[in-house]
């Protein structure tokens, strides 16, 4: 798996500026259709992918936990929030709690989450291609294509369906 990996993190960088200007056009007059395209292309990338098979974006990138998250997971752990924050996450630099350490604790060697029912929103929603006003995290989008296998093709596909 690692170099199916490497090799979409080297498409992801050799279409980078192409994604990029085809997202700041999308940015700045967003077609109609665009959401309701995009989630087409969500459904259909996701019937054809095994993220059990990847797993990236739980080994390479953390996702924001918010306090609803905190306390769901803390409560499943059968822990105070307040030691799940010390034991796993910090603030950023944006002033987002984050896990401490790559990859998840939660990832098990099989690539399954041990926490999957009780997940933060931001896992259940990722790579977020599916996102109303997908036109408001292209910058996102643009930076999940080096992480997420699903993303790079969805976006790959987007630039067919609806050229710039």
């Amino acid at each position: 798996m690692p170099t199916r990996l490497q090799h979409l993190k080297q498409r992801a960088k050799s279409d980078k500026r192409a994604n990029k200007k085809y997202f700041q056009k999308l940015k700045k007059k967003p077609p109609r259709q665009l959401d309701a395209t995009v989630a087409q292309l969500h459904d259909e990338v996701f019937e054809e992918t095994d993220c059990l098979q990847c797993a990236n974006c739980c080994k390479s990138a953390s996702p924001i936990f918010r306090d609803r998250d905190i306390e769901r997971i803390a409560s499943h752990l059968k822990m105070r929030p307040a030691e799940f924050v010390d034991q796993y996450l910090h603030l950023d630099d944006e002033g987002d709690y984050v896990l401490n350490e790559t990859p998840c604790p939660f990832l098990g060697s099989d690539n399954y989450c041990s926490i999957y029912e009780y997940r933060p929103k931001a896992c259940a929603e990722y790579p977020h291609t599916n996102h109303k006003g997908f036109h408001q995290i292209l910058d996102l989008t643009l930076k999940n294509t080096t992480i997420c296998p699903a993303a790079y093709e969805v976006v790959k596909r987007l630039r067919e369906v609806l050229p710039g």
